[in-house]
């Protein structure tokens, strides 16, 4: 690994990567916890969408998905609060809708840009210092909100109906938490991609529940499997020259399979 530090561009993939293992993994430990896993996936959507738009338009992409994502983000959370539906039924449809204006605006394009691929598959070694700053901005907005709000957070996760009746605002917290969600989905496109991004929201944090029960050795385990995991992903990518965000999500996948066989909750269930 030392030697890669002698290239400017895996200098660049290495901090990227470690601000997307700690955001993604941050996020995802609310995202796992509500039951929104799926919501990953819908908002990654819709922010492709607002990436073909700019990039039709000959505009600055990252403006286009983040608009796209934290709108489709609130609208989710409104129809979900206010409309007496399911999440993942307005997931669903935005999901449909999104991806079908992504495949529509492509089909506009007068000649194909490469850089649809980028944005669908991730490229965390073609990463620049903007991407970089774009990164660790989210990432201080992130932790700001946990800081801030980490004892009503809890309480919002586990029983938001009684954070309500106590005073504590859940509603605004769940909005603020869902503009940071496409945030942190948009900013991480251009390093892990559209189809892998919800992978790194979810899976870290899905092998931290399998080990402990307590918030914050869930947060500190989510922590730790999303940046260790970025790191040997990007390594395996450079050795052995396999896609960098494809890379990254199986070594978490690997992570979390042995979450699940040394699991004490299923050993206490068997």
């Amino acid at each position: 690994m030392h030697e890669l530090l002698h290239y400017a561009f895996m200098q660049k993939a290495i901090i990227a990567s470690i601000l997307v293992g700690l955001t993604c993994s941050l996020v995802g430990i609310v995202v796992v916890l509500k039951g929104m896993s799926f919501m990953g996936a819908g908002i990654a959507h819709a922010s492709f969408a607002g990436v073909t738009l700019a990039l039709l338009l000959g505009m600055e992409p990252f403006y286009f998905s983040l608009i796209f994502a934290v709108v489709v983000a609130i609208f989710i959370g409104y129809i979900e609060r206010r409309g007496g539906l399911k999440i993942d039924v307005p997931i669903g449809i935005m999901f449909s809708f999104t991806m079908a204006l992504a495949i529509m605006f492509i089909g506009l394009m007068k000649r194909y840009d490469p850089r649809v691929m980028n944005f669908l598959f991730g490229s965390v070694l073609s990463v620049s210092w903007k991407d970089i700053i774009y990164l660790a901005i989210n990432l201080f907005l992130v932790l700001l909100f946990f800081i801030l709000f980490f004892k009503e957070l809890k309480f919002v996760i586990f029983d938001e109906e009684l954070a309500e009746i106590t005073g504590i605002p859940a509603g605004s917290i769940f909005y603020a938490f869902l503009i940071l969600l496409g945030l942190t989905i948009s900013t991480s496109l251009s390093s892990v991609g559209v189809i892998l991004v919800f992978a790194m929201i979810v899976i870290p944090s899905a092998a931290a529940y399998e080990l402990t029960h307590r918030f914050s050795l869930m947060l500190f385990l989510s922590i730790t499997f999303g940046v260790v995991s970025s790191l040997i992903g990007l390594y395996l990518s450079y050795q052995f020259d396999i896609p960098s965000g494809a890379s990254i999500v199986l070594v978490v996948s690997f992570f979390f399979f042995i979450s699940l066989l040394i699991s004490p909750k299923r050993r206490r269930l068997r």
